[in-house]
């Protein structure tokens, strides 16, 4: 496998009763696959009390939170290095104490120099992780894939392509080649009805392109359900039996509405498969 090498995961605790990351599972499967490094930064918001009218128990309580929170980072970490090993997967693990800012900057930091950043879509509630993934997914420069609940091992046999002929759009498929190319099965699935596409690249003249990259693929085009894009691809994802579905985020789209939160959040969690997106 060419162009994937190394793999960021990040995991973000901000309550000792977070639950554990599923896209660890994933990207270590991943990362088997393709014969990748592995970089896992467990990371825990640092909890901090004003100095000023605060008691010492206060204090004491924020510390050990601080102290329950670095314990969990831990051995998450700990357990990923495990699993990672025993499937033979070189994985480097961090376990970074900071607060809100200084994690989201430091998250960022790696992810520019990982090939790709994987996250879970699940935890898109917290605050912490919107930002991750805002962070990662427009700042970073590299793409990101986006495990939902329920998918904890890697698998390419259908890969469908989110075709809307933007650059963006066309950056997620040129990022996402080497998955392409070891699909069975790859979709460019143009969804009709919520935007204009006329004056864009139509999806029949990208498939020539895959071909000459050895990815055969199926051209389909859709009419919008009720004029919504999302349940319109997740319709089809569904129907079809996908494994990964590849698209272009870009400021202002139905695609950031749907990661960033708002009345769409609901169906992020219930996407079925995960997303690689490229910004």
């Amino acid at each position: 496998m060419e162009r994937i090498r190394n793999i960021l995961i990040g995991v973000t605790f901000e309550t000792s009763q977070d639950d554990v990351s599923l896209a660890l599972g994933y990207g270590i499967s991943l990362a088997r696959e393709v014969g990748a490094r592995l970089t896992v930064q467990a990371a825990s918001v640092r909890v901090a009390v004003a100095h000023s009218l605060i008691s010492r128990f206060a204090e004491k309580l924020a510390g050990a939170e601080n102290q329950r929170l670095k314990a969990l980072s831990r051995l998450v970490a700990e357990n990923a290095r495990g699993t990672a090993g025993l499937a033979g997967v070189s994985c480097k693990v961090e376990t970074p104490q900071l607060n809100f800012t200084e994690l989201v900057e430091a998250f960022l930091a790696q992810a520019r120099v990982h090939d790709m950043t994987i996250l879970d879509t699940e935890r898109i509630a917290l605050s912490t992780d919107r930002a991750l993934i805002e962070a990662a997914l427009f700042d970073s420069g590299r793409p990101v894939l986006l495990v939902p609940p329920g998918t904890d091992c890697f698998r390419a046999r259908r890969i469908i392509i989110a075709w809307d002929g933007s650059a963006q759009a066309a950056r997620a498929v040129n990022e996402a080649m080497p998955l392409l190319r070891m699909a069975r099965e790859v979709d460019i699935v143009s969804v009709i009805g919520e935007k204009d596409l006329s004056g864009t690249v139509p999806g029949a003249e990208l498939a020539p392109h895959l071909s000459a990259h050895d990815v055969q693929a199926n051209v389909v085009n859709l009419n919008a359900l009720d004029g919504d894009v999302a349940i319109t691809l997740r319709h089809y994802v569904c129907e079809n039996a996908g494994d990964i579905v590849v698209m272009g985020a870009y400021a202002h789209s139905w695609v950031r509405e749907v990661i960033l939160g708002g009345t769409t959040e609901t169906l992020l969690k219930s996407f079925p498969v995960p997303i690689f997106m490229s910004c």
